[in-house]
């Protein structure tokens, strides 16, 4: 039997509030605009120069990206079962055996703090981007207090975006799927034959470069396991596919292609575009140190020349524009979920749709207000920033492998239109590794000696979102959150089964 969104929305336990207005290919735009290799994987391009070299840059992005293929598969399983906007925490509630609020509780609050650290990462990294652009074209001395006041301007304008509705998200999101892979070709095709010289594929593929200051017999191997966090941090926010279920056609089937599509698109994309900006470097030392803070800049210029060079880098200056706006979509949208279960201070007001446009309008702008207070350290240490790609990343993974675990333990788990039939638990346990290597790699000091400028804040971040959620859930939060609120009558709703 088959059932139409609403219908499938109302056996989930909710009356649809926000526009139904994504096609599958908005779907996917949204998720494949957030991972956007021309704003993860370059932005954070300097981590892995510097922790691993070339290795790193490219053999860890294929080795990162099948990991991360495990884990889409997995999620996008669950999302085909349970298409509501909550995605993760919702899931986890539904397929918990015991304890079911607990789970769903900690789990959206981890997936809570990935998304708004996850917007904040790209948003400045958007704004190093951009500062690194007027630097050469206007001669603009790049400062820290300089960057964090373009983040501000980048990620207020981003709200407002999304502010008016889901139909300009919609044509953004589309607009930003084709500019993402007609830039990517654009970039790779100049730095093939611009430069009067590249990197052979032995050294693009094999070279190592250490600069993390840590020695020993196996410093280059942790130097490279320390760049795998750039490929990692790039394959974030996919679950926006699935937080965005509620405004998508079809959504069963489409928001779990939406999960898995965003990734191989953007492995096989971002693997071209690494390998073409790699053997492109002229001059390791030199733009690795680069004054712009941004070592694809100095690539490119080096490369291609400076109006060349200064094209490319508006590329990509739009990409990352278009990857931040749809971060704060996702966002909001798993704020909006949470509040309508009331899981955050405030939630009547977080959870209010604007009539007029379909949107939440009020968690839109609680997320850009918790990524500018995440990174007001930024305004005078740029650890701030490294420290918010490693929130993301082991806040967004915590949060993305819990329901698939729970699901793997699950016997009478109620497949939906899209599912890995018997591939499902090998799928599944090797993503549950993948999440735990990951996540204990990330908490590891990247830098040595540890000082106050080379500190990974990320454990501290994560003990104080684990120990804030669990004071509060024990203080009062165990005797009213009982896990997602139903707002339809299920006994008129039609009753869940098969879908064709």
């Amino acid at each position: 039997m088959s059932y139409t969104d609403e219908e499938r929305l109302a056996q989930l336990g909710y009356k649809q509030e926000l526009h139904r207005g994504l096609s599958g290919f908005s779907n996917f735009a949204v998720s494949f605009s957030i991972i956007s290799v021309l704003a993860g994987c370059l932005t954070s391009y300097g981590i892995a120069m510097k922790a691993g070299g070339p290795v790193s840059i490219t053999l860890g992005w294929l080795l990162v990206g099948g990991g991360v293929i495990l884990v889409a598969l997995s999620m996008a399983e669950v999302c085909s079962a349970y298409p509501t906007a909550g995605a993760l925490y919702w899931w986890t509630h539904a397929l918990a055996k015991k304890n079911k609020s607990a789970w769903s509780w900690f789990v959206g609050w981890f997936n809570f703090v990935g998304e708004f650290a996850v917007t904040a990462a790209i948003d400045y990294g958007a704004a190093m981007t951009s500062a690194a652009f007027f630097s050469l074209t206007f001669g603009w001395t790049v400062t820290l207090p300089r960057t964090f006041g373009l983040f501000l301007v980048i990620i207020i304008v981003h709200g407002l975006l999304n502010t008016f509705g889901v139909s300009l998200v919609r044509l953004l999101s589309d607009i930003s799927a084709w500019w993402h892979i007609v830039g990517v070709a654009v970039i790779v095709g100049v730095l093939v034959f611009a430069p009067d010289h590249h990197k052979s594929l032995g050294d693009v593929f094999t070279e190592s470069y250490n600069a993390t200051g840590w020695t020993g017999p196996f410093a280059s191997v942790y130097a490279f396991l320390m760049g795998l966090l750039m490929a990692q941090y790039t394959f974030t926010g996919y679950d926006a596919s699935a937080h965005v279920a509620e405004e998508t056609h079809d959504a069963a089937r489409t928001a779990p292609r939406g999960i898995v599509s965003s990734v191989v698109v953007s492995l096989i994309a971002g693997f071209v575009l690494l390998v073409a900006v790699t053997a492109a470097i002229q001059d390791y030392d030199k733009e690795l140190n680069s004054p712009t803070a941004f070592p694809p800049a100095q690539i490119f210029i080096d490369a291609a020349g400076a109006n060349l060079g200064r094209a490319l880098l508006f590329i990509i200056v739009v990409a990352q524009f278009f990857c931040g706006m749809a971060s704060v979509t996702a966002n909001s949208r798993m704020a909006y979920a949470f509040a309508r279960d009331g899981a955050l201070p405030g939630s009547r007001l977080w959870k209010k749709v604007n009539p007029r446009t379909g949107t939440p309008t009020n968690s839109i702008w609680l997320c850009v207000a918790c990524s500018v207070i995440l990174l007001l350290p930024a305004i005078w240490s740029f650890t701030a920033y490294l420290a918010a790609t490693s929130v993301a990343v082991i806040g967004l993974y915590i949060s993305y492998i819990t329901p698939v675990f729970l699901r793997l333990r699950t016997k009478n788990f109620p497949v939906g239109p899209w599912n890995l039939g018997r591939w499902s638990k090998p799928v599944g346990w090797l993503a549950v590794l993948w999440t735990v290597f990951i996540v204990v790699l990330f908490v590891l000091p990247p830098y040595y000696p540890v000082t106050v400028d080379t500190f990974n804040y990320a454990p501290i971040t994560v003990l104080v979102v684990l120990g804030g959620a669990g004071v509060w859930w024990f203080a009062g939060a165990r005797r009213w959150f009982t896990g997602p609120r139903t707002n339809v009558d299920l006994a008129v709703a039609p009753k869940a089964g098969a879908r064709e």
